[in-house]
């Protein structure tokens, strides 16, 4: 019997329809089983599929348009013959084609137009050079007269946007296409701004999908390639994403095919890669001595004959390069300016490694912490930001990004704002590593973030750094003037040492280091007064005890400083204690999502760089209890983490309290009394 809830498809009748219409404005179009372009055709053929599977992609129809700026704009077409099969957006109205668990939404991507087309352009976003695509999603149904009735949605996805798309307007057929009116889209498509607001919403999502993504390749190759110490696992990751970064008309990205599993000497997956990645850094024009350094470290995992053996006609390297490629291409490819490498090396080294190491020292900053320290330590577009124990280099991409964004805000050239960026990266940012194999993470973070890894130095911050530039002007001394830092705890006063090293080395400006709490309570005595001696204590900041869950839970405060300026005894010291930050956090492997703003989170954070900066005034969310100014002693170096004092003075309303409990509890007891006197049983 037949179904009669669910009216027939008509996708064939939309397909006809708008063929008609593309065929009728004279464009190249090509339908499913045709290609279009060999990067294009290899990028649908190599994106996981619309139901999850390896396979081919298949637009029902695409075509490649250029502008009048000779730019080219795949334009990806889905078909479908539903009412109801347009789009299906989230709460946040962006296309859902994830879920919950920030896992591909694959009931979506196959049952709406819109979602399709968009999955189809974030294979182009993810495996070709193309940022900008255009993903239609059409669909429609028969009414009562047998009439079709149909409806078009029109998403802009690109680099810009992260891959999620934005709808560009409504249109009633697909005349924006036509050569006459293509250059007047392209212009709508120019002016579509994302918000501040829906930027931050739209990283949180994709960083989200990062963790998951890291998490999944990571069990992966932990648990099916054999032979991979966390070293390797890190310098692969790095190697590859290297290797496939490219610069546009000048070194292409390495791809999956150009690795043949050959056993020719010096023809090996691993010396393709390494030729990659050579090409790549001599186009950066990175100082030799480090490109060396970089070579030497990686070679060392590359050219290995265990990972370049061949089995079954692939090597062991070639299968974690296209592993590698497919889970993460996506999330460097469209910029995000996040703490990239950071959230790798936690993944990694939360398995095996540091994670067993007695000092638990590699310890990362999250992403919202660094850039808190950046604000608190009042970083700005003309700032020289240093760290000297920089790790992946967390703390330099939150300030780099302060940076940047200061810029963009308050300068009106476009030509200054471009020469502004080129200057921040290159010139205003530096920072100390000196394990080789983190040191190698911050090379790749600031080269993923668009180069500022110029001035990322592998040496000891304490012994061997002089204050000069690493690279460049290597004669003259970083004028730097805001310090941010997450010291080795172990180091002597639990990381003080850094501290008074680099403040030394500055003439003005302001630091804010995140450290364990003893520092400020005795156990560096002798460098929190040294330190005293010369700069001044801004604020002491409780931090929750849980930011470094699953990797450390020692109570850590922020301390903020004015540099070069001794502290007076009567100087004011803001104590506040941010314990309740807003955020609930879980330690889950499995976890989605294990931050979660629970309660104002991001208004707090808001609050406290305020309050820090202007004082009580700023008081809204916290109160008196949470937040006391007061002084220390610059002689005693152990009284850094004071709270609020309590009133122990009762007041009167204590009193008539205390006399009303009284008065209760005496009526109570004469009731009782009275009660067991007339009781005959005398019980």
């Amino acid at each position: 019997m037949k179904d009669s809830k669910k009216p027939q498809s008509i996708e064939p009748n939309i397909a006809d329809l708008a063929n008609g219409w593309l065929k009728k404005y004279k464009l190249d179009y090509k339908l499913e089983q045709e290609s279009l372009n060999s990067s294009i055709d290899k990028a649908l053929s190599d994106y996981y599929t619309k139901n999850g599977g390896a396979g081919a992609n298949r637009p029902d129809a695409k075509l490649l348009l250029q502008d009048k700026k000779l730019n080219y704009y795949p334009i990806l077409i889905e078909y479908k013959g539903y009412k109801d099969s347009l789009v299906k957006l989230d709460t946040n109205g962006q296309v859902e084609n994830s879920n919950a668990k920030n896992e591909p939404h694959f009931k979506n991507i196959n049952s709406y137009a819109v979602n399709g087309a968009v999955h189809y352009a974030n294979a182009i976003l993810h495996h070709t050079s193309y940022t900008e695509i255009i993903a239609i999603g059409m669909t429609g149904y028969k009414d009562e007269s047998g009439k079709i009735q149909h409806s078009i949605g029109v998403y802009y996805v690109s680099k810009s946007n992260f891959g999620v798309g934005q709808k560009v307007a409504d249109y009633t057929d697909l005349s924006f296409l036509a050569p006459k009116n293509f250059d007047k889209f392209i212009e709508v498509v120019k002016t579509l701004e994302l918000s501040q607001e829906e930027i931050d919403k739209l990283k949180e999502r994709r960083e989200r999908e990062i963790d998951y993504s890291l998490v999944k390749l990571n069990n992966d190759i932990y648990q099916n390639e054999k032979g991979l110490g966390e070293n390797d696992r890190v310098y692969l990751v790095a190697a590859s994403i290297i290797a496939t970064i490219g610069i546009p008309g000048k070194v292409s990205p390495l791809e999956k095919s150009d690795l043949k599993s050959t056993t020719e000497k010096g023809n090996q997956d691993g010396d393709i890669i390494l030729r990659k990645i050579q090409a790549f850094l001599d186009e950066k024009a990175i100082p030799k001595e480090k490109k060396d350094l970089i070579i030497r470290t990686l070679q060392n995992t590359l050219t290995t004959d265990n990972i370049n053996k061949v089995e079954n006609g692939e090597s062991q390297l070639k299968r974690v390069f296209v592993k590698i490629v497919d889970d993460l291409g996506i999330y460097y490819k469209i910029g995000l300016t996040t703490d990239f490498t950071g959230k790798l090396f936690n993944e990694m080294y939360g398995w095996l490694g540091f994670s067993q190491d007695k000092l638990n020292d590699v310890v990362l900053t999250p992403s919202y912490i660094a850039t808190l320290l950046a604000r608190l330590a009042r970083v700005n577009k003309d700032s020289y930001v240093w760290d000297f124990a920089t790790g992946s280099a967390g703390l330099l991409v939150a300030a780099m990004n302060e940076m940047l964004m200061d810029a963009k805000n308050t300068m009106t050239s476009p030509e200054e704002l471009a020469q502004k960026e080129i200057k921040i990266k290159a010139e205003q940012l530096l920072g100390l590593e000196l394990l080789s194999s983190v040191y190698m993470l911050a090379i790749l973070n600031m080269i993923l973030m668009g180069d500022g890894s110029s001035n990322i130095i592998n040496k000891d911050s304490l012994k061997d750094f002089d204050g000069n530039y690493g690279f460049g002007n290597t004669a003259d001394k970083f004028p730097a003037d805001a310090f941010i830092l997450n010291p080795p705890y172990s180091a002597l006063g639990n990381g003080m040492n850094f501290v008074e090293r680099a403040l030394s080395m500055m003439n003005k400006g302001y630091a804010a280091i995140i450290i364990q709490n003893s520092a400020g309570s005795g156990k560096a005595r002798e460098y929190c007064t040294r330190i005293l001696a010369s700069h001044t204590l801004i604020a002491s900041i409780k931090m929750p005890v849980d930011i470094f869950i699953g990797k450390s839970s020692v109570q850590t405060n922020i301390y903020v400083f004015k540099i070069n300026e001794k502290h007076h005894k009567d100087e004011i010291v803001k104590f506040i204690d941010f314990s309740e930050d807003g955020y609930s956090r879980a330690n889950r492997k499995k976890g989605s999502n294990n931050l979660i703003d629970s309660n104002q989170a991001k208004e707090r954070y808001e609050e406290l760089v305020n309050l820090v900066r202007f004082g009580k005034s700023k008081l809204n969310i916290f109160t008196t209890k949470e937040y006391y100014e007061g002084t220390i002693d610059p002689k005693s170096g152990a009284d850094w983490n004071q709270s609020a004092p309590i009133d122990t003075k009762p007041t009167l309303e204590d009193f008539k309290k205390t006399v009303s409990d009284y008065l209760s509890w005496e009526i109570s007891t004469i009731l009782k009394e009275q009660s067991i006197l007339g009781d005959p049983l005398g019980k």
